[in-house]
């Protein structure tokens, strides 16, 4: 009885902590749907032929993959979870700002994913990919599937665009009198410029799923050709969203990314700190001025072209300041091996790649040939697979300790890192090659000449899933162990051994101790 009522409790909880958790919950639960669903596309893809037997199941899958992962993993992970636990430690603040909203945010989520699984049992399925484009969108499937699938984005968004206006409203009226913006924690502010996208691009995305969802349901013809409309106002108003988006993702790992190197080296700031700042901050204004280079194909003007060829390039200088700032920090100090620093080093090698990729593809003569090949779908897993997700693991190295009391066996997230790192560049890395080759995306079959670059890479997805497993394991031994870590008032460890409490049994002033002698 005392169970159901601490779980009942918890779950209507408004403490940002109590939240954060559900958060990691509800995102770690997605990415398990997420990567098997992976699993599956490369299942399909690993001969050639026909295995799953329906390329509408197969596109059905590839936009439940995207959906879930993007909107349901990461960024549940990154923004609600870590977001909501340090936020407010790093800002001195009790709570966030609006408890209760906080609450809310997390529940449209749930019902949002609800939503977006259950439409791929209505009807044909989902087959648009994420992006949902008319023509297909609209008279390529009838039913209801769609239609789930835009009240889901209509929920998700919501949530966020809630959750985005309390992190807004937190680190503005409720920092403490001693911290000023220039010394604002790095985390802090890479939150602070995701969910000021969140909330400048989420509104139009809203507004062109709803003219969709009239388009299919209410007769208006906004993207229809023969009675006036336009498909290519649904790709404008989506890009502007959708670019944004690739830096709310990834923006929250540059911040985690920062706040590793500093407890790796003990100093106290990052190299060029207000550097720094003015780095997320033009990453976060660029990067609403860019969304026509997924267009290139659509039939843009020269000068347009070249405008949004130009104005993506200059994102790679923003974006090399972090890495170089990184690199600058790491120098020059005697870092203890352990798997934090396998994360950090791991992340900013692999982005890299993406970042290279990405240059390759903002020139719009370039992108013309290698448009929705494999060379794209590499590309933005290096940036997103890859960049986020090592993100998320690195800042489980920092902070599982803090927010669980919990010691994790260092031997087995060093092969977690091992078997990932092998695992996702043997994914994704041939499938450069595939692309180069003219192999287009989103196929159900292809000829026997590129057999030998989608084999490679579904053996490379068997080794992630398994690393996903075995870093599922750590987590339950790290419970079912209960070796605490116990921290001193100043944030060091002073003892190790049984834990008796509860998962997230951390006090709140140790929390805050630590934070603070961590994250000056």
């Amino acid at each position: 009885m005392e169970s159901k009522k601490f779980t009942g409790v918890w779950l209507e909880s408004t403490n940002h902590k109590d939240i954060g958790s559900l958060y990691f919950l509800l995102g770690v639960w997605a990415g398990l749907v997420g990567a098997g669903l992976s699993m599956l596309i490369r299942l399909e893809m690993s001969v050639p032929g026909v295995l799953l037997g329906d390329g509408q199941l197969y596109n059905s899958i590839i936009t439940s993959h995207a959906i879930i992962m993007i909107f349901f993993m990461v960024m549940p992970i990154m923004i609600g979870g870590f977001g909501n636990w340090f936020l407010p430690l790093l800002l001195g603040a009790p709570d966030m700002s609006f408890p209760r909203l906080n609450n809310l945010s997390f529940w449209l989520l749930m019902g949002a994913l609800v939503l977006a699984v259950f439409s791929n049992f209505v009807g044909v399925g989902p087959g648009t990919s994420w992006t949902v484009y008319p023509p297909l969108s609209v008279l390529g499937h009838p039913g209801a599937s769609v239609d789930l699938v835009i009240f889901s984005l209509h929920s998700a968004g919501l949530s966020s665009i809630l959750g985005s206006i309390n992190f807004m409203t937190t680190v503005k009226n409720m920092r403490g009198s001693s911290i000023s913006l220039e010394h604002m924690s790095l985390f802090v502010w890479t939150v602070f410029v995701t969910v000021f996208l969140l909330l400048l691009s989420l509104p139009v995305l809203a507004g062109a799923v709803t003219m969709l969802l009239l388009d299919r349901n209410f007769n208006s013809s906004f993207f229809d050709p023969g009675v006036g409309g336009n498909p290519l106002i649904y790709q404008h108003l989506f890009w502007f969203f959708g670019h944004p988006e690739v830096y709310i993702l990834i923006l929250p790992a540059f911040g985690v990314i920062s706040h590793s190197s500093l407890y790796l080296t003990g100093k106290k700031e990052v190299f060029g700190a207000l550097g720094m700042v003015y780095a997320i901050l033009s990453i976060g204004l660029i990067g609403c001025v860019v969304w026509a280079h997924h267009m290139y194909t659509v039939g843009l003007d020269l000068d347009s072209r070249a405008y949004f060829t130009a104005a993506t390039m200059v994102i790679a200088v923003p974006t090399g300041v972090k890495i170089f700032s990184w690199l600058a920090t790491l120098s020059g100090t005697y870092a203890l091996f352990q798997p934090l620093l396998c994360w950090v080093l791991g992340l900013i090698f692999l982005f890299t790649i993406g970042g290279l990729t990405g240059v390759v593809l903002s020139n719009s003569s370039l992108d013309i040939i290698l448009h929705d090949t494999y060379y794209v779908v590499s590309h933005f897993h290096y940036v997103l697979s890859l960049g986020a997700v090592f993100g998320i693991f690195a800042g489980f190295c920092l902070w599982w300790p803090m927010m669980s009391g919990l010691l994790y066996n260092k031997f087995l997230m060093s092969v977690v890192f091992i078997l990932m790192f092998v695992g996702t560049n043997t994914t994704f890395f041939p499938l450069h090659f595939a692309g180069l080759h003219g192999m287009p995306r989103k196929y159900l079959d292809y000829p026997d000449v590129f057999s030998v670059w989608n084999v490679i890479s579904s053996w490379g997805a068997v080794i992630s899933i398994f690393s996903f497993f075995v870093f599922l394991f750590l987590v339950v031994e790290s419970i079912f162990s209960k070796v605490g870590v116990v921290f001193d008032h100043w944030g060091g460890v002073s003892s190790e051994g049984s834990c008796g409490g509860s998962l997230f049994n951390h006090s709140f002033q140790s929390s805050v101790f630590y934070s603070f002698s961590l994250f000056k």
